[in-house]
């Protein structure tokens, strides 16, 4: 049967809207939301997935204050109408393609309320394709669209209202394939268990910059993503960034970041990248393979919600930390301005540019 999206010529291939053109159960398309004040002291991500081969909607909200970490997430059946993106007290409102999208979280009853719209800073812009494999498994095949943009609303978090008067925000979305909802079974290892991984939308007076850099353990870099983006939609390409990260001792939390580029024509810049607090994926936004007994595209029953309380300083919590990636809240310079936004990290396993030649050694 047809579904409403059918009514509109934007089909991609011999296909309804209901299904995508593989029959990979990994299957998805999502989006991640970020705001954060300019202190870094509070930060939300959220975010809403499908998942058509496993027939599962779910949505988060995360809120970090200083170094609590408060997140509920519901999960459901998917329904044929994709323009619906809601499920349980939550849900997304695209306002205005590519413009203005809105979050809200009806959850009262379980202590949060959020109302938080991001309004464009600048356009969107593509990010490079990215695949890895596991010997000649795919288990990642994306593409994605990134955005700066400014984040006005409220939360309220058990009775204490935030009012979101000067955020930042910046939000991706993305579809494609990627490991969704329980494992499948398993299969032999291939290689070594690395990632070396860095995502930084930073939202600057005039000017966004957008770096993607994914490295191999050798250091042979896969991808090289870096521009600024202006906002009448001019793009500068930034070449190829040199980056230094420091790391806290004993760990592999970045402390500090430096990365050098060069624009067109030769003039030199550095950008200065502070943490100034860290967003972990796998720690109640269910990122990965087990967060508190859910992640993405798990099939968790009909009109499935929980709340979950982390302490980051927590002994536990800071064991699960080590082994996520981190979307830490930044505060950045960059060209004589002041900017905020996202730096994603994560550096797993081996790599010979930071000078960890396995997985266990640390800064």
């Amino acid at each position: 049967m047809p579904v409403p999206l059918d009514e509109y010529p934007i089909h991609q291939g011999p296909e309804s809207m209901k299904r995508f053109l593989t029959s990979d159960r990994n299957v998805y398309d999502r989006c991640i939301m970020h705001a954060l004040d300019r202190t870094g002291e509070t930060q939300v991500a959220a975010g809403l997935g499908v998942y058509p081969g496993v027939g599962v909607i779910d949505c988060y909200v995360a809120i970090r204050q200083g170094r609590r970490l408060t997140s509920l997430r519901t999960s459901g059946s998917l329904s044929d109408d994709r323009m619906q993106q809601r499920v349980g007290p939550m849900s997304i409102d695209v306002v205005k393609g590519l413009e203005t999208v809105a979050f809200r979280c009806a959850g009262a009853e379980h202590g949060i309320e959020v109302d938080l719209t991001w309004q464009a800073a600048v356009p969107a812009t593509d990010e490079p394709r990215h695949i890895r494999r596991q010997g000649e498994i795919t288990i990642l095949d994306a593409f994605r669209f990134v955005q700066a943009a400014d984040v006005k609303g409220r939360v309220r978090v058990d009775g204490r209202t935030l009012d979101a008067s000067d955020w930042v925000g910046v939000r991706d979305r993305s579809w494609g394939i990627r490991p969704v909802g329980n494992a499948t079974s398993p299969q032999r290892p291939f290689g070594e268990h690395a990632m070396w991984w860095c995502w930084i939308p930073l939202r600057f007076e005039d000017f966004a910059l957008m770096f993607v850099l994914e490295e191999e353990p050798d250091g042979h870099r896969t991808i090289n993503h870096a521009i600024r983006i202006r906002p009448d939609g001019r793009i500068e390409q930034l070449g190829w960034p040199e980056v230094e990260i420091q790391y806290a001792k004993g760990t592999r939390y970045p402390v500090r970041v430096r990365i050098a580029v060069k624009e067109r024509g030769g003039r030199r810049l550095e950008l200065d990248i502070e943490p100034l607090g860290p967003m972990p994926l796998g720690v109640g936004l269910g990122y990965g393979p087990e967060d508190d007994g859910w992640n993405h595209g798990r099939w968790m029953g009909e009109q499935w919600i929980q709340r979950v309380d982390h302490d980051l300083d927590a002994a536990a919590t800071r064991q699960r930390v080590a082994w996520t990636m981190i979307d830490h809240a930044a505060r950045a310079t960059f060209d004589g301005q002041t900017g905020y936004g996202i730096f994603e990290h994560v550096c797993i396993g081996r790599h010979d540019p930071s000078g960890f030649p396995d997985l266990m050694t640390m800064a």
